[in-house]
């Protein structure tokens, strides 16, 4: 985990000309609310790297790999262990801690949700918060171990958190390359296997590097491109003629990011940024071809989050 620091924040605003607010226009407002106006001072965007006090960046700092990135791999942030992380439910009101849902339409009981990269960060916490609804969860990950690990402790903290049920949610970990077509389908299989069948997909794998784009290694790009974006399609496609087959109607959520959308200043990640725009077109494409099967298709597209990656 990353913070910022004044060495790596390569890139800051700097002080364009300033400006003179004159003309009856300012006066009357004077008048009005009996104060002065002021010069103000424009802030302008600027491409001229920049660190300390405003001195230019020295050039070794900015010719080494992923230069203007906004990180330090110096400066780590320690992620607090799972056993010091609050235990509070996900649903808490202002009356104090509480079990029921709030809304019964939100409920997945009876339902099974797939999550892609769930072992870790966003994908983790939102396996925690279908698992809170109700919902059976398959948890699929590069790293097996890892995942059901994960699997023990969401179960373990849904029976302390919800004492006296007489049915606990089946939480599964299941191995899956996201960008291979193969580990995908022996990966569904296995699910519908362990479950039966799958309602659920919420596609969380994904990862980003920092790369300026004239020297970013081609086969870094096709490795992020396979994950991010070629990961959520073939998973899409799966679990969608899974439902198809058996008729049943469903919902994926396809992860984006705000880069998508955006152009994060001042972090290099070009490839990220254009995998994350495809991911929110891809989900709006597939929402319209599959609407008359009763498949809903959404994206989220979160901005900086701190979890553990």
């Amino acid at each position: 985990m990353f913070r910022l620091s004044a060495r790596s924040s390569l890139l800051r605003a700097a002080c364009g000309p300033s400006s003179i607010i004159r003309g009856p226009s300012a006066a009357a407002t004077a008048g009005r609310f009996g104060v002065q106006q002021a010069a103000y001072r424009r802030n302008i965007s600027s491409s001229t790297a920049l660190y300390k006090d405003n001195e230019k960046v020295p050039a070794a700092a900015i010719d080494a790999e992923g230069g203007l990135a906004r990180t330090d791999d110096s400066v780590r942030v320690e992620y607090p262990p799972d056993d010091e992380m609050p235990q509070t439910p996900i649903v808490q009101g202002r009356g104090g801690r509480h079990f029921k849902r709030t809304l019964a339409s939100f409920s997945l009981e009876g339902r099974v949700s797939v999550i892609t990269g769930g072992a870790r960060g966003l994908g983790l916490v939102m396996g925690q918060a279908l698992v809170a609804s109700g919902s059976d969860l398959a948890i699929v990950d590069l790293n097996k171990q890892e995942a059901e690990l994960q699997a023990k402790k969401l179960l373990e903290q849904f029976e302390k958190e919800n004492p006296g049920l007489d049915r606990l949610p089946k939480i599964t970990a299941h191995y899956a390359d996201v960008g291979d077509p193969e580990s995908v389908n022996a990966s569904i299989a296995e699910i519908i296997s362990e479950h039966t069948k799958i309602d659920h997909l919420v596609t969380s794998a994904g990862f980003t590097e920092n790369f300026d784009a004239i020297s970013y290694p081609y086969d870094r790009i096709q490795k992020l491109w396979k994950v991010n974006v070629d990961g959520s399609y073939l998973f899409a496609v799966e679990v969608a003629k899974h439902l198809m087959e058996r008729k049943a109607p469903g919902s994926m959520v396809l992860i984006g990011s705000m880069s998508g959308s955006i152009v994060n200043v001042p972090q290099p990640q070009a490839p990220y940024n254009a995998a994350k725009a495809a991911i929110r077109h891809l989900a709006a494409s597939l929402a319209v071809e599959w609407a008359g099967a009763g498949i809903r298709v959404n994206c989220i597209s979160p901005g900086y989050m701190l979890t553990a990656l």
